[in-house]
């Protein structure tokens, strides 16, 4: 045991375990005391408190085409094809952004592939053809 505590490997692990932790304490800690932000519910304007609207589903019907549709909460869309047309420029700017990468890593395995058949392979055939 005292072998191990003498070598200075044990310590660099042991000095790594502690910034780990002590880097999992502050992430915690800062996600911890990030306040919740509660978005309220919209009411509809023209029910008050004391309304009884337990009268049956057809006044529950009447009542839903009276009150107007809440209204989103500033700077949230809910619409479906906002979403979908801002999801499909993103799929677009993505495919085009995978593609310059497939083209670059396509061409860097060409010149890698080029200067193997013709760099260091006749130079191993002649270090070959000496010995």
């Amino acid at each position: 045991m005292r072998n191990l505590l003498r070598k200075p490997l044990a310590w660099m692990v042991l000095a790594e375990c502690a910034v780990v932790a002590t880097l999992v304490m502050v992430a915690w800690h800062l996600v911890a005391s990030q306040p919740v932000f509660e978005v309220p519910l919209p009411t509809p304007a023209n029910s008050t408190p004391g309304e009884d609207t337990s009268a049956g589903p057809a006044s529950a019907v009447v009542a839903a085409r009276r009150t107007p549709t809440p209204k989103p909460v500033p700077g949230l869309n809910l619409d479906a094809n906002f979403w979908r047309l801002r999801l499909g420029e993103l799929n677009h700017g993505e495919a085009a952004l995978e593609a310059l990468e497939w083209r670059l890593v396509r061409s860097a395995m060409e010149a890698a592939h080029r200067y193997v058949e013709s760099v260091v392979l006749p130079s191993i055939k002649r270090a070959e053809r000496r010995t």
